[in-house]
């Protein structure tokens, strides 16, 4: 348990650091396809893929569950956690994107489990073993995040910087970005990060939403690929 400013921050840093292994790093969110496709190319169109996804995916589904959860574990009520898992997978319609968000919780899951030594963690990955949630990445961020005292904002925050990166790190990988260029978007989506935390902060989970069409076609099209460095 978090007992000093710096230990929270510390943890921050460490629960979204890509060293921390829950394997989002293998994650496209679709870029793989956009680029192999030629739709995807310059800097200026990653930023706008970011935006929108952020704007009107993650900020608006993800995230919300994720704060849900969270609210739910701090006081103890894992069925909130429970059922913020529930509506996140109805909510998320493409089923390779259910299956990577469920791997990435439960390799999250697992490790946290093992790190922090707390009950409500213990019985979250029991109920995973036994498949009585789906495991689904944000809200067992927002579960672990609430168990090692990050403040609700600092939770968000290191949710999106870890995507964010995750994805920049993907478009270097996919050579049409460097690492420059990278750290250059990463500023420039401050104003988007501050937004979806503004909106998702008062969302309840019945208000959840997404509209990113062409980014959803370009997840299930990535299957099809014939050559594929990412799992989505």
């Amino acid at each position: 348990m978090i007992n000093s400013e710096i230990s929270e921050q510390l943890a921050l840093m460490q629960l979204s650091d890509s060293f921390f292994p829950t394997g989002s790093f293998t994650f496209s969110h679709g870029l793989e396809t956009l680029v192999q496709t030629g739709k995807i190319q310059s800097k200026p169109e990653i930023l706008y893929f970011l935006q929108i996804l952020l704007r009107n995916k993650v900020g608006v589904s993800d995230v919300v569950a994720l704060i849900h959860s969270y609210r739910g574990c701090k006081n103890g009520n894992i069925e909130a956690v429970r059922v913020a898992d529930r509506m996140l997978f109805v909510q998320t319609a493409i089923a390779k994107n259910r299956e990577t968000q469920r791997q990435s919780g439960r390799a999250l899951l697992m490790v946290a489990s093992s790190t922090w030594q707390d009950e409500r963690l213990k019985t979250l990955n029991q109920e995973a073993i036994s498949r009585k949630i789906h495991c689904l990445h944000p809200v067992i961020f927002g579960a672990v995040t609430s168990v090692v005292g990050l403040k609700e904002r600092n939770a968000v925050l290191a949710f999106l910087h870890g995507l964010v990166t995750n994805i920049l790190g993907a478009a270097i990988r996919l050579g049409i970005l460097g690492h420059i260029q990278a750290q250059q978007i990463l500023l420039q989506l401050v104003p988007d990060i501050e937004a979806v935390w503004s909106t998702a902060v008062s969302m309840n989970l019945d208000q959840m939403w997404s509209c990113t069409p062409f980014i959803d076609i370009a997840q299930m099209q990535h299957p099809k690929l014939a050559q594929k460095l990412f799992a989505n």
